[in-house]
């Protein structure tokens, strides 16, 4: 039987290193893009199985050539700017990497003559505002985007959906809502937490967390959850269509990082951080992931205190 081609954009990051491994497990022959630039610290361990392209999302003939070359069955689009803080910071190039990348993997995927199923990484932000009797978010839900980040990834998400209706580019669109675990960057809440645990329990920081708004409410995913369901789009999903991948509760930001606490025996104070304070923050997110678990059966599997767990010991093993 034919190994079946895998691609993924980001494969470096923090979710696309753990799809890689699931998909190498799973027998798939494993591609991704990779800039000289990047870090790779995440995929080191299984380099040598992976076979890593030098192509960039912002140059179109390099997608065109990669794609044109490999003819991947499957591509999986997790490469952007997914810092939604970053996004106030410097909000055209989250436009650009976001939209205009899209856009040029679509168009490379459209006249390179393959027709692969691509799965893109859209986002439980384009929600935004969300309105309590709205509770929890279908698919259908208005969106009202909050942040340029938000406002790049629904571009993405309908540019997806332009996509298929207008050529036939088989493109599932995922809307996952928070996912976190190993490896998660630190400048997410809930890793930068973890890490100040972790550098404090070894006296490398005085024993103060600082915090930015712990009212929010996030529905979190464990990201090895997350990435099966990815798979699980590509094989399952309708092109064209839109899924919410979430587990269904939410968790106060505050009340994560008190289960952070409760993993150590550190005694710390906590300290408001205007820096890590939004100029509009999206008060709640719950997803009803309903449609998705009907399509595909994919159910959560880890338990956000075993998400915790692993994370605090990640930081543990790095600081």
């Amino acid at each position: 039987m034919k190994i079946k081609k895998a691609l993924i954009t980001g494969i470096a990051g923090f979710v696309g290193s753990h799809l890689a491994e699931l998909l190498l497990k799973e027998g798939y022959e494993v591609y991704g893009l990779c800039r000289s630039r990047t870090k790779r610290d995440h995929i080191d361990s299984i380099a040598n199985k992976l076979h890593l392209e030098d192509a960039d999302m912002l140059d179109s003939h390099s997608l065109y050539t990669t794609l044109s070359r490999i003819k991947p069955d499957y591509i999986f689009h997790l490469a952007a700017q997914s810092f939604v803080p970053t996004s106030w910071v410097s909000p055209s190039v989250t436009l650009e990497v976001n939209i205009v990348g899209s856009a040029n993997l679509f168009e490379a995927a459209r006249q390179a003559d393959i027709d692969p199923v691509i799965q893109i990484a859209c986002s439980s932000e384009e929600y935004g505002l969300v309105h309590d009797n709205e509770l929890p978010i279908k698919e259908e839900n208005p969106l009202r985007p909050l942040s340029p980040y938000a406002v790049s990834k629904v571009a993405m998400d309908y540019l997806g959906y332009q996509y298929y209706q207008s050529y036939k580019v088989r493109i599932v669109r995922t809307r996952g809502f928070n996912h976190t675990g190993p490896r998660r960057g630190e400048t997410f809440a809930e890793s930068n937490f973890a890490k100040q645990i972790a550098l404090i329990e070894k006296s490398k920081q005085e024993p103060v967390i600082r915090v930015g708004n712990l009212d929010a409410q996030r529905d979190y995913t464990d990201v090895r959850d997350m990435v099966r369901a990815y798979l699980l789009a590509v094989e399952k999903c309708d092109p064209g269509d839109v899924y919410n991948i979430a587990v269904g509760r939410a968790i106060r930001i505050g009340d994560m990082l008190k289960l952070l606490l409760s993993l150590t025996k550190v005694k710390v104070t906590m300290q408001e951080d205007s820096t890590r304070m939004r100029p509009s923050d999206v008060p709640v997110l719950i997803g009803d992931n309903t449609k998705f678990s009907a399509k595909t059966d994919w159910r959560p599997e880890i338990a956000f205190e075993k998400t915790m767990e692993d994370l605090l010991n990640y930081w543990r093993e790095r600081v």
